[in-house]
């Protein structure tokens, strides 16, 4: 078991861990905000209060944070007096919430969707993988997805989302207009499900790939929200390491002063009730040797 600390405790379901200005973000859904912190954990700070539910999140090239927020299904903006302005309007193109988010250097952001009603353990559905212009105009950049979650844009311009119930990562090279060719699996763990009913598919699924984060050397950090771990993925599948603590954990990123701390979101499950109840979640962090790379 690799050596982890505790950045920040009581939370109730953190996720989308971002490195930015010397500070790590995430996002605590049930406590409705977004924060960030340093990374010893001290200096807590409250940067936006969601309340339809925050989720993914970045950075727009004014460097406006760019938030998910899920239950609206909307993109929103923290302006200059630290107000909310809504950015985008995902409703229609949406099957289920929207969820995590990657932004690219151009402002596009990357969104993906459950596709389907996750905590009433409705059947799985396929989900969309959309994009949203800097100008807020909406689009599907992708189709026929098993809910896709944590995303990265690598250096050479290449998109990969983790599709949690596809046992894999997908890769699409990235048009200079913003659109998704040559979808490619970056890493497959192992068939997709058969079944569509929630319970079975779980069983069916060998790694749930959740919040990832990118490193200098191509490898993904995969946070395995079924396997209650966060493991580094070469390109093709191959697991090259494995972080098992207390927790579940259900993202991660790199970040740190020198890009070799990764934060990992950690909560015991994904249940809404549970985790509405409760402050369980915590903010780990462990070092690794490889550097981030990439966005976000």
């Amino acid at each position: 078991m690799s050596s982890y600390r505790t950045v920040v405790e009581g939370l109730s379901f953190p996720e989308c861990p971002r490195w930015h200005e010397g500070r790590i973000w995430f996002s605590d859904f049930y406590a409705n905000a977004v924060y960030s912190v340093e990374a010893d954990g001290s200096d807590l700070r409250v940067e936006a209060e969601v309340p339809q539910q925050p989720s993914g999140t970045g950075w727009l090239p004014d460097g406006r944070l760019l938030i998910v927020s899920m239950r609206d299904a909307k993109l929103l903006t923290r302006e200059a007096d630290g107000s909310l302005r809504e950015h985008a309007d995902l409703s229609g193109h949406v099957r289920g919430y929207p969820n995590d988010m990657v932004v690219h250097s151009s402002g596009r952001a990357y969104v993906g969707e459950f596709g389907f009603d996750l905590m009433s353990g409705a059947p799985i559905a396929e989900a969309r993988l959309l994009c949203v212009e800097l100008d807020g105009t909406v689009r599907v950049a992708a189709d026929g997805m098993l809910f896709p979650n944590g995303s990265v844009i690598t250096d050479d311009e290449r998109l990969l989302v983790c599709e949690t119930f596809g046992n894999r990562v997908t890769s699409f090279d990235i048009g200079e207009d913003g659109s998704l060719t040559n979808r490619q699996v970056f890493a497959e763990f192992g068939p997709p499900p058969t079944s569509r009913d929630l319970e079975t598919a779980l069983g069916q699924v060998i790694v749930g790939a959740d919040g990832c984060g990118l490193d200098a050397d191509g490898a993904l950090w995969v946070a395995d929200s079924i396997g209650g771990r966060a493991i580094r993925v070469l390109e093709g599948g191959t697991i090259e390491r494995s972080i098992v603590p207390d927790l579940n954990v259900f993202a991660c990123m790199l970040g740190g002063d020198t890009g070799r701390t990764l934060f990992l979101c950690a909560a015991p499950d994904f249940h809404e009730d549970a985790r509405r109840s409760a402050r369980e979640g915590k903010l780990l962090a462990v070092d690794v040797d490889v550097p981030h790379a990439g966005l976000p």
